[in-house]
């Protein structure tokens, strides 16, 4: 059963479930329910802004283990979603500047190690069910940082205050005040961008005469 958070809001069934199993002190269990709660979704974003399905799996089993690693310390500044999508991010960047080698990784986290790779099979299913139409094909012509804001926004329909939660480089911790409404602006203003680049790709392409 959904929890009512501080400000009188009710939390989603798997943040109010992992809040409980950490007060709980069963940080294991709180992990498995953040990634069966949020799992596909976090790794389709990072398939969609790697375009590799290796190396978003790669991306994907590390932002798993930093979820663990995470969760005895996460004080719930911000929603667990935000932050698995911001440990996926920083994931993602890290790859970036030195892939890394599983073989070496999560000895301590057996007990879900199962479950990644379950997420991952179901996730690759349906992505590879899903047709392509020509206005995602547009999105592909955009940079990876520039895609998976589209995807926090428009796919994932994220508030801009998590957005900026989850672009943020520091991963040390949520970050709080004037820093993050000052992050959230330049998303907006770059989200306003995009839209406006795309709309501008769609013209030339001939997409939005054939919507009409």
């Amino acid at each position: 059963m959904a929890n009512a958070t501080t400000d009188g809001q009710v939390e989603a069934p798997t943040e109010a479930d992992a809040r409980s199993l950490c007060s709980q002190g069963d940080f294991d269990g709180a992990t498995t329910v953040v990634i069966q709660g949020y799992g596909q979704e976090v790794f389709a974003f990072l398939v969609s802004r790697e375009r590799a399905e290796d190396r978003a799996s790669e991306m994907f089993a590390e932002a798993c283990e930093d979820l663990w690693r995470s969760m005895p310390d996460f004080q719930w500044r911000c929603s667990v979603r935000t932050w698995f999508y911001r440990l996926a991010r920083n994931a993602a960047t890290r790859y970036g500047k030195r892939p890394v080698n599983q073989a070496a990784r999560r000895k301590n986290m057996s007990q879900i190690s199962e479950l990644v790779a379950k997420v991952r099979s179901r996730t690759l299913v349906h992505l590879r069910s899903e047709i392509k139409d020509e206005l995602q094909k547009l999105r592909e012509k955009l940079s990876a940082e520039d895609q998976a804001l589209l995807v926090l926004r428009i796919d994932r329909k994220l508030e801009w205050g998590d957005i900026a939660q989850v672009m943020l480089e520091d991963v040390d911790e949520e970050a709080t005040g004037e820093d993050l409404a000052r992050a959230a602006a330049r998303m907006r203003q770059r989200f306003q961008s995009l839209k406006n680049r795309l709309r501008t790709l769609a013209e030339e392409h001939g997409l939005l005469e054939r919507a009409d």
